[in-house]
């Protein structure tokens, strides 16, 4: 008979840590949360000191039965969820249904990374759970919960039913509707430059210079000075010799991870940490089963000591001393507060940050055993962290004025002294942008041997015209990075909350960058008219800062919710009196209906605005706004079909997954046929000679394309091959 259990959250560790820890242990998976609030009321009694009702969740009855019956067994039990907030909920849940008949000790361990070691190490030197990390997690899922409870039916009322708002999403949206709204309120400003080819006399290589402190805004005065520099002498007027180097970026933590994965292999937050989590949990690397990184939810840059030292003597093994510097560097970790004056404050320091477990398994080693996506995200991790512990690159800078009577150039040019950490990224070829192409582009800016009183000639010289730009649509990495700056969520958030806005129609991502729907335009402007309090950046990121204060145990998280419902219980009663049912309002067009010619009107339903007959119900004639219709979808749809059953022409509307072709005679005739665009792309399996179209899925309404052949053929991918 086992005399401990140990259970852990995911069955993808169960098979790995059963062969560290042996036969004398069972280990079970609790597959997540087991114990919930309950999911078809509010399960917080608002009157009560906001004591929470928690219920088994659906589905998860027979896992508990079994646990407990698994913990009448052993001796001991070992909770050995994730180390976070969640993972430590889910062991005191655990622990309190278990306990009710188990008579044993109850230990609580956490597994940093999955190696023989650590999860030895742990089982060693237990530990109990921490009550301030379960108080942190009630207290925001309690924050959560009454929220979305509370203002998602104001949402129904006014705008349509079935939507919904989040403490973070809510924020999220409204940052992307709002660099939306300075987009559009961009004007641009112009400017002028000029520049110059420069030679030195008897020598063939020509560098390049740019007129300094002179500020041109429009061609005139740009050519005015061009004419005057033109005639010019030119002469070296003062050289500037110095040395710079570039320290190593700190190994990662969740955000930063999820930035650089977005910006350099194209992964999306989610992808990003699904693919991590793989990691952590446990390869099969032949011989073996390890997790090859640490713990991916982390907002700390520290390392351990054994951590260091074992990469300080891969270093010195591999690249020598001269790489190595002279003691371990040690990256300051700060908490992720909104953009202000406020000082920061030391982030909490539970973990590490992100790193392979060990550095003896580099990405080419592990190749031919990892798939492609795991190969990509594992390589992006080895590297930082084995560049994070090594010395700065060292760079040779010279800047050089040049004289054009009472006018100044300016040119600089560098070379790289001393690779530094950034040897690594030239021995990785696949790290493309990296710190080594950086190096190569300034490199390409190299100077001859200059003097002081050195005449030059010129050999081109030109006016160039700029304009200022609008800033970018938010990517996944500038949200992300975003997000952190300001304080809203925390890292372990990110990508669920991403995904969220995605899923409920509130954004769209086209091209890699976000554009705010219509939906979450209209949802971001009721949310801020009415509650523009609740869903502001600053406010939601001092709740955050409370969320973690409680984890710390410096607040008690009933007071916080108490300090918070209060207000905005008062809030919300008073947006419901002041609340003009929006979904009613209805205005006048000039458009015609083509039916009865009476005028057209604006009304806002469900899936957005539409143009609906002002003589309803006489006439239920509708259609969609074609304001914004791009002009080549349409004529990519070609001339409309004709309805099967009514043989008149349908009409193209939008529903709730999309656009779609719908009899014109409707309601009397409710045909509808779905639109096929065809993307001119032959399907890629070998037998199959169809054509990949575009489809939509009818669970969450997103777009793939698929074959034409379907059902013969079921080839399906989000992109299309190139």
């Amino acid at each position: 008979m086992s005399k401990s259990l140990v259970i852990v959250e995911s069955p993808a560790k169960m098979k790995t840590i059963h062969k560290f820890l042996g036969s004398s242990f069972t280990v079970k998976a609790s597959m997540g949360h087991v114990i919930d609030l309950p999911k078809n009321k509010i399960g917080i009694d608002l009157d009560k000191d906001f004591s929470l009702e928690y219920v088994v969740i659906r589905g998860k009855n027979k896992i508990l039965t079994d646990l407990i019956a698994e913990s009448l067994k052993v001796d001991e039990i070992y909770l050995a969820m994730d180390p976070d907030r969640e993972g430590e909920a889910i062991a005191w849940h655990l622990s309190n249904k278990i306990s009710k008949k188990f008579a044993g000790k109850i230990h609580r361990v956490s597994f940093n990374e999955i190696t023989k070691k650590a999860v030895l190490d742990a089982v060693k030197n237990p530990g109990q759970l921490n009550q301030n990390l379960v108080n942190a997690q009630q207290a925001r899922r309690s924050l959560d919960r009454i929220v979305g409870y509370k203002v998602s039916p104001f949402l129904w009322k006014s705008v349509g039913r079935g939507l919904s708002a989040g403490r973070v999403q809510s924020v999220c949206v409204r940052l992307i509707c709002e660099r939306e709204e300075q987009i559009k309120a961009f004007v641009p400003v112009e400017s002028w430059t000029i520049e110059a080819d420069f030679q030195k006399k008897d020598h063939p290589e020509i560098f390049h210079a740019q007129l300094e402190k002179v500020t041109l805004s429009n061609e005139k005065e740009a050519f005015s000075v061009l004419e005057k520099v033109e005639k010019a002498s030119y002469e070296v007027k003062n050289i500037k010799l110095t040395e710079k180097k570039r320290f190593p970026d700190a190994p990662f933590i969740t955000s930063t991870l999820q930035q650089r994965a977005a910006n350099k292999i194209g992964f999306s937050a989610s992808k990003t940490m699904s693919v991590a989590q793989k990691l952590y949990e446990g390869i099969d690397i032949g011989n073996d089963t390890v997790g090859l990184i640490t713990y991916m939810r982390t907002d700390s840059h520290r390392i351990s000591d054994l951590a260091q030292s074992e990469a300080r003597e891969y270093i010195k093994k591999e690249y020598g001393d001269k790489f190595l510097p002279s003691k371990a560097p040690v990256y300051k970790s700060k908490s992720k507060k909104k953009k202000s004056s406020q000082p920061k404050v030391e982030a909490q320091d539970a973990h590490e940050a992100i790193r392979p477990t060990s550095l003896e398994r580099t990405p080419a080693s592990l190749k031919n055993m990892l798939n492609k996506d795991q190969y990509s995200l594992y390589l992006l991790i080895w590297a930082q962290f084995l560049k994070s512990q090594m010395t700065a690159a060292i760079f040779d800078s010279t800047v050089v004025k040049i004289s054009a009577d009472e006018y100044i150039f300016h040119a600089s040019g560098s070379i790289i002294k001393f690779h530094g950490h950034m040897i690594v990224d030239k021995e990785i070829k696949e790290l493309k942008g990296g710190d080594s192409e950086k190096a190569s582009s300034e490199q390409a800016a190299l100077l001859p041997p200059l003097a002081i009183g050195e005449e030059l000639l010129k050999k081109e010289m030109e006016a160039k015209q700029h304009f200022t730009k609008p800033p970018a649509r938010f990517s996944e990495a500038s949200l992300v990075k975003a997000l952190e700056d300001y304080g809203i969520g925390r890292p372990s958030t990110y990508a669920s909350t991403i995904k969220t806005i995605q899923d409920r129609g509130y954004v769209d991502k086209i091209e890699r960058r976000f554009h705010p729907s219509k939906l979450g335009v209209r949802v971001n402007g009721v949310l801020l008219q009415f509650m523009p309090d609740l869903f502001n950046v600053d406010f939601t990121a001092n709740m955050e800062e409370q969320l973690d204060a409680i984890a710390e145990g410096e607040e008690e998280w009933v007071l916080l919710l108490k300090n918070f419902y209060e207000p905005f219980e008062e809030n919300l009663k008073v947006a419901q009196e002041k609340m003009a049912d929006i979904k009613q309002q209805v205005v006048e067009t000039d458009e015609v209906c083509d039916k009865c010619q009476k005028k057209m009107c604006i009304k806002w339903g469900k899936y957005g605005e539409f143009l609906v007959c002002s003589g309803y119900p006489d006439c239920r004639n509708t259609r969609d706004l074609e304001e914004n219709e791009d002009d080549s979808f349409k004529e990519s749809l070609g001339e409309p079909p004709t309805c099967e059953d009514c043989k008149i022409e349908m009409l193209l509307k939008m529903g709730r997954y999309g656009k779609f072709w719908a009899c014109s005679n409707y309601p009397k005739c409710k045909k509808t046929q779905t639109i096929t665009i065809k993307s001119g792309v032959k399907c890629p399996e070998e037998t199959c000679e169809g054509e990949l179209i575009q489809k939509s899925s009818r669970k969450r309404g997103r777009t793939f394309w698929g074959c034409s052949n379907y059902p013969d053929c079921k080839f399906l991918t989000n992109k299309l091959p190139q």
